[in-house]
């Protein structure tokens, strides 16, 4: 429910009020009331310095206190009426409080403004957002160290070009996201921990005079250190765009995999089941069960992409300090911080359900004459070819294999031999694709073993 309030708290200036188009372009109550516990969370510690440093009394500090606990609840109850010509948060959290407690309420501003006070309401709710990334990472990696482990043995096609190259295990493909999702994980505590500094006590532009204590509050908020340059802190916005970009690279790398999911799903592939939870069916097929939930991830990347983007144009052309062109910096982050949270509940839930084909997954790891590599390689190893000639005449057999409507294993010795004449039986020991992946030991290869060697690793690192 809104209601029409008269915005009297930047009065005197001014001899009329807005009228119906300016207070709806200037109002910014319609979305940044989300952050309304972290502006009460700000407001009590900054009221709580002012008392500290004598700067209003510990009676009217304590009833800022307990009337902005009164206005939380009324806000997280849903009995809260927000007013649009209060314009944001800020005021329409102030003016209650005026109305609970009156005059001690005017004290509250001391030492602060808006813009300082937004920028620390933003940060306050960006760093909730990245502690949220970072749970999420971490359970979509557990989950993907559970299909790893699983599946260390079984084969598959590995792919170039979305073309059979050469074979590699199930867990080997998983532990690929989960060294993707690694970074992205440590991206997140990275930014996060760059951009925890506190911007309260900055005020308008140019800091204060009255003798607040700056590093009390950070304190009190979870801050590191306050800013060090006023003007900076109020017109800083890359905490923003740190989250909105590791968001994009996130959801990047949501969207590759949800590609490879939708392809697996596939009657022409079928080397995963999507559990009934995040398929749907067909209104008129009735034999259909669509992958949706990997579908919408992968779209999901366009509002993240598009909130960067609208961010940096924001940003891009602002002189310092303040601009209210930053009041469009919130509605796009919060968007893509809801898809975000999103995409990556919907992938732990997908990967943790799914069922991998074994029997579809070997079949096709054999085909398309996945261990050519590997006959290459015996040529090198064995007979000392040169690897350019042994490519050479690896190519020539995969030919013969084509013209024949066969798989290399499926050659005879004496077909190997036309191809060059000191092949032996032995040949055959490295053209299965059990034997293939068993032989790539070297670290970080797809061997079950250096498989399960990461696998123990990042549980390691996550402990």
């Amino acid at each position: 429910m809104t209601k029409k309030t008269s915005n009297t708290m930047w009065g005197g200036r001014f001899a009329a009020g807005p009228d119906a188009i300016m207070e709806a372009i200037n109002a910014s109550i319609g979305f940044d009331q989300r952050m309304a516990s972290q502006d009460i969370e700000g407001s009590r510690a900054h009221a709580a310095m002012l008392a500290a440093t004598g700067i209003i009394t510990d009676s009217d500090a304590e009833a800022i206190r307990e009337g902005l606990l009164t206005v939380l609840s009324e806000i997280e109850g849903g009995t809260f009426q927000f007013s649009t010509a209060l314009e944001d948060i800020h005021m329409n959290v102030e003016s209650r409080l005026k109305e609970i407690i009156g005059e001690p309420a005017g004290r509250l501003h001391t030492g602060r403004s808006r813009n300082d006070q937004v920028a620390t309401d933003f940060k306050l709710w960006v760093r909730d957002q990245f502690d949220a990334a970072e749970a999420g990472l971490i359970a979509l990696i557990q989950a993907l160290l559970g299909q790893a482990e699983a599946g260390a043995d079984w084969v598959m096609p590995g792919f170039t070009h979305l073309q059979t190259a050469q074979p590699v295990t199930w867990g080997h493909h998983m532990m690929a996201y989960v060294e993707m999702f690694g970074r992205d994980l440590s991206r997140v505590r990275d930014a996060r921990k760059r951009m925890n500094e506190s911007p309260l006590g900055a005020a308008a532009l140019a800091g204060t005079s009255f003798p607040i204590d700056r590093h009390m509050t950070a304190e009190a908020l979870g801050f590191d250190r306050p800013s060090a340059n006023s003007l900076d802190a109020v017109s800083d916005r890359d905490f923003a765009l740190d989250f909105l970009s590791v968001a994009s690279i996130t959801a990047m790398h949501l969207s590759r995999f949800a590609e490879e999911l939708v392809i697996w799903s596939s009657a022409q592939f079928r080397f995963v089941t999507l559990s009934d939870r995040f398929s749907t069916g067909s209104s008129i097929m009735p034999q259909k069960k669509n992958p949706d939930a990997a579908e919408l991830i992968r779209a999901k990347v366009g509002r993240i992409y598009g909130a960067n983007t609208g961010l940096m144009i924001v940003m891009k052309g602002l002189p310092l300090a303040y601009s209210k062109d930053m009041q469009e910096d919130k509605e796009q982050v919060f968007d893509a911080a809801d898809s975000w949270m999103l995409a990556m509940a919907a992938m732990e839930g997908m990967v943790k359900d799914m069922t991998a084909n074994c029997d579809s997954l070997k079949a096709a790891a054999g085909s398309g004459f996945s261990t050519a590599t590997d006959l290459a390689d015996w040529l090198v190893r064995v007979l000392g070819m040169p690897f350019r000639d042994a490519h050479h005449v690896t190519g020539t057999l995969v030919a013969l294999a084509e013209s024949k409507g066969c798989d290399l294993p499926d050659l005879t010795l004496e077909d190997m031999k036309s191809a060059h004449e000191n092949i032996t039986a032995e040949v055959f020991d490295v053209l299965g694709v059990q034997n293939s992946v068993d032989s790539r030991m070297s670290y970080g290869g797809t061997a079950p073993a250096q498989v399960r060697i990461q696998v123990q690793r990042w549980k390691d690192i996550l402990k």
